[in-house]
């Protein structure tokens, strides 16, 4: 590739009205996602009020709870009348200081019931305004969540809460922490610290939780209390995970849209046989067409980075997020990419970016909203995204971890897509299966090739397991790990034989049972190999949940076996997927009804070898 070159075919692209829109959409559309990249942050931290105004009370200004109400956005104020309940006006009718009236129904007895939480929440934030804190509130508890060990059971006082500097134990066996009562005198006399500042552990006023050092933000995206007064526990909510899960994956959805429609245009209007006639390589083409859309990606994920630094997060460093989005907007374009080399039409194209869409954001959504679960979030980008935001140490095996993959398989999907970016698949009207098998079997050269290809379906595998496994983590383990294994072995063997069965469709390999061994156990053996990479797993941590054992050890030691059960368990693998790679490359060799009858056996053998060993090291 040449830099002039690319530049110039990317200044081409965005002078011509990048997939056919029309400068007032253009112009919409890049303004809409300016003002939510600046309004997004501003929004979260006014923090979350699904129910404004759900309760109607009727109080007059000169009543002490009308102070209580108006700064509860839960209530709805209006002016006291006798008979406004009995009009349906209002749910609850307060005069003076007496509750005298409220609706005979379950809204009027939730609202009744909320009134009362109004007023001891009030009661409480005049308490912490005392200067004498010691003697508003006696009582002090910090909680601190600990990561959950899953191979031992916490001792006595493991986690729990502090206060006071009491150190006398609690409840920490379940890793969630607990309270381990309190210090303090009746007398009001200085015994008790009062704040949260000299606890043991996680409760200073920039950690305690997700967000909790991003200042104003803190207030509308954190999880709950975690110190103060006992009623000012509650338990967490990852909301502020969630809202900045959201806002940073929103923009890409905007941009693939543009994107795989340009590319969809230079097929269907053959503008694109003028580029592939001209005295550049598909890589120039590929590369030109698509860096506008990237960097204008980027621009919109840098532009709420900055949005959510102003709001003062300390310790956070922006150039993190950034680096760890950069895989995900690759994914989001390389996955559009194919797709828009797929398509026949534009109503396809639809489909196929909406499917798109809902996978990757799954991806990259559901995993960093639990950015405290170790290692299930780590599995999305976006994790290392919201560490980075709350000021959080990010080690290079997290920062690998989860960006690795993603990275990986944007490179495979580009990869698949410059396969049919030529002119006998550019400009024919072929349905999306057959264009996948052309995908492939454009890559394959000779016999070895199966063991390339293999290799490079691989990330792939690894994103698919990725997301099962953040799909399965919650559910009871009765069901998760049978599952997962069967996600397991179809899409392991599905990766290891549909490049063998387009090899053997378009004629490149010869369609002998000799001829399938061969490049079935090369299939198998290059899978082999590259499926080490998932050692990357085992790096962060000995406390792997079962589930995820069950999705990537599928060999390994135990912790007490002898050496030789060791390589044996090592090799095992090697033999599993040569020996199903093979039966599927024999029923490819035969037809398409032979590959299916040969799938079939190959994830049958895959998953009793699973379940095996699963029970074996697992177990």
């Amino acid at each position: 590739m040449e830099l002039r070159k690319f530049l110039r075919i990317a200044r081409w692209e965005v002078t011509k009205n990048a997939g056919g829109i029309d400068r007032r959409t253009a112009a919409i559309t890049v303004g809409a996602l300016v003002v939510l990249g600046v309004l997004a942050p501003l929004i979260a931290s006014q923090g979350v009020a699904l129910d404004s105004g759900i309760y109607r009370a009727g109080v007059d200004e000169s009543s002490p709870y009308h102070e209580v109400l108006t700064d509860d956005a839960t209530f709805a104020v209006h002016p006291a009348s006798s008979d406004a309940v009995e009009e349906g006006r209002v749910d609850i009718l307060i005069e003076g200081t007496e509750v005298v009236d409220w609706a005979d129904s379950a809204k009027g007895r939730a609202a009744l019931a909320e009134l009362r939480s109004a007023v001891q929440r009030f009661n409480d934030q005049l308490m912490g305004q005392d200067p004498n804190q010691t003697a508003a509130s006696p009582v002090s508890v910090t909680l601190r969540y600990v990561e959950r060990s899953l191979a031992t059971t916490q001792s006595a006082g493991d986690g729990g809460a502090d206060s006071g500097g009491s150190d006398d134990g609690g409840t920490g066996g379940d890793g969630t922490g607990g309270t381990d009562g309190s210090s303090g005198s009746s007398d009001g006399s200085d015994t008790t610290d009062g704040t949260t500042g000299d606890t043991d552990g996680g409760g200073d006023d920039s950690g305690g939780g997700p967000l909790g050092g991003l200042g104003g933000l803190a207030g509308g995206l954190g999880d709950g209390g975690t110190s103060g007064a006992p009623s000012d526990i509650a338990p967490p909510f990852p909301f502020g995970s969630l809202v900045l899960a959201f806002v940073f994956v929103l923009p890409l959805n905007f941009v693939i849209q543009a994107y795989g429609s340009t590319i969809l245009s230079e097929r269907i209007n053959r503008r694109g046989e003028l580029m592939l006639v001209s005295p550049v390589s598909r890589g120039d083409i590929i590369v030109g067409k698509t860096l506008p859309y990237f960097l204008g990606a980027m621009f919109f994920e840098g532009l709420i980075t900055v949005g959510l630094l102003t709001l003062g997060a300390e310790g956070a460093t922006g150039w993190i997020s950034l680096l760890a989005v950069t895989p995900l907007v690759l994914l989001f374009l390389g996955a559009t990419f194919l797709g828009a080399m797929f398509a026949r039409s534009f109503k396809e194209l639809t489909f196929v970016t909406v499917t798109i869409t809902v996978a990757l954001t799954s991806f990259a959504f559901v995993p960093a909203i639990f950015t405290d679960v170790t290692p299930i979030a780590l599995i999305s980008p976006l994790t290392i995204v919201v560490r980075d935001l709350q000021g959080q140490a990010i080690s290079l095996v997290e920062f690998g971890f989860s960006t690795l993959p993603a990275m990986l398989t944007a490179i495979v999907t580009f990869g698949l897509g410059a396969g049919l970016y030529r002119e006998e698949d550019m400009f024919t009207q072929r349905p999306i299966p057959l264009k996948a098998l052309d995908a492939l079997s454009g890559r394959i050269k000779r016999r070895s090739s199966a063991a390339k290809l293999s290799i490079l379906l691989l990330p792939f595998v690894f994103v698919t397991e990725l997301i099962a496994v953040a799909m399965l983590f919650a559910v009871p383990q009765s069901f998760a790990l049978p599952a997962i294994l069967i996600v397991v072995a179809v899409v392991e063997e599905l990766a290891k034989s549909i490049h063998l069965y387009a090899g053997f469709v378009h004629r490149k390999y010869v369609r002998t049972t000799r001829n399938a061994v061969i490049v079935g156990s090369l299939s198998g053996l290059g899978f082999f190999l590259a499926e080490k990479v998932s050692l990357v797993v085992q790096l962060l941590g000995g406390d792997i949940p079962d589930v995820e054992q069950a999705a990537f050890l599928t060999g390994g030691a135990g912790p007490a076996v002898s050496a030789l059960v060791a390589i044996a368990l090592l090799l095992a693998p090697l033999a599993l997927h040569a020996v199903t790679a093979t039966a599927s490359a024999i029923g490819a060799a035969r037809s398409r009804r032979g590959y299916v009858v040969g799938l079939t056996v190959a994830i049958g053998i895959h998953l009793a070898y699973n379940l095996t060993v699963v029970s074996f090291v697992v177990g």
